[in-house]
């Protein structure tokens, strides 16, 4: 197909430019553009019931209004003694989307009382075609457990009470280039990376 312009489904300038350098580092020569060069981009409703369903739903949905290939991705936090909870009710986990503080002091108040830990990061990165012809999902997990209090103040979200396996030390005590060679999202945007040179 020779695409040689790929959006990405956000106005984070921070997750264009990541993405950016994964997809350099794949052989990708074209020009990534976030939604920023699309004022008129829908905001995509998340009403999917998996990370996969959320991630489709948004690339569809700007590859369509941008007939450009769309990358976008869908992220979370799931604790194995909540179910996989709060998962991709992460960001809405205390009722309010993106309020980081009380998402995570509620995941702690539900773990007070529980001796395991255990819990993963997980992201589902997606890439869809504008004609829907076809569309790919690449799946980036971090395992690890989550502390009893609030550690570090780089990151956001969960980082501050997750540590990763074979650490001692959060995501949020982490520099933000370590975190990014290691994150479920650079796992996950690696992994499509590929597909998404080869257009």
């Amino acid at each position: 197909m020779g695409s040689d312009r790929v959006v990405l489904a956000t106005r984070n300038a921070h997750k264009v430019a990541e993405l950016n350098r994964i997809l350099r580092s794949a052989g990708f020569t074209g020009e990534l553009v976030g939604l920023d060069e699309f004022p008129g981009a829908p905001d995509v409703p998340e009403t999917g019931s998996t990370f996969a369903d959320n991630a489709l739903l948004k690339a569809r949905a700007i590859a369509a209004y941008t007939r450009l290939p769309a990358v976008s991705d869908d992220s979370g936090l799931t604790v194995h003694a909540l179910n996989g909870m709060p998962g991709i009710l992460s960001a809405r986990w205390a009722g309010k989307h993106g309020d980081d503080r009380a998402n995570l002091e509620l995941v702690l108040g539900q773990l007070a009382d529980i001796d395991g830990r255990e819990a993963a990061f997980v992201c589902v990165a997606a890439l869809a075609l504008p004609d829907g012809s076809r569309e790919w999902t690449a799946t980036g997990v971090l395992p690890g457990s989550l502390t009893r209090a609030p550690r570090g103040a780089n990151g956001f979200g969960y980082d501050p009470i997750f540590v990763p396996d074979g650490m001692t030390t959060t995501t949020a005590e982490l520099a933000p280039a370590d975190k990014d060679a290691i994150s479920h999202r650079g796992r996950a945007f690696r992994a499509i990376a590929p597909v998404v040179a080869a257009l």
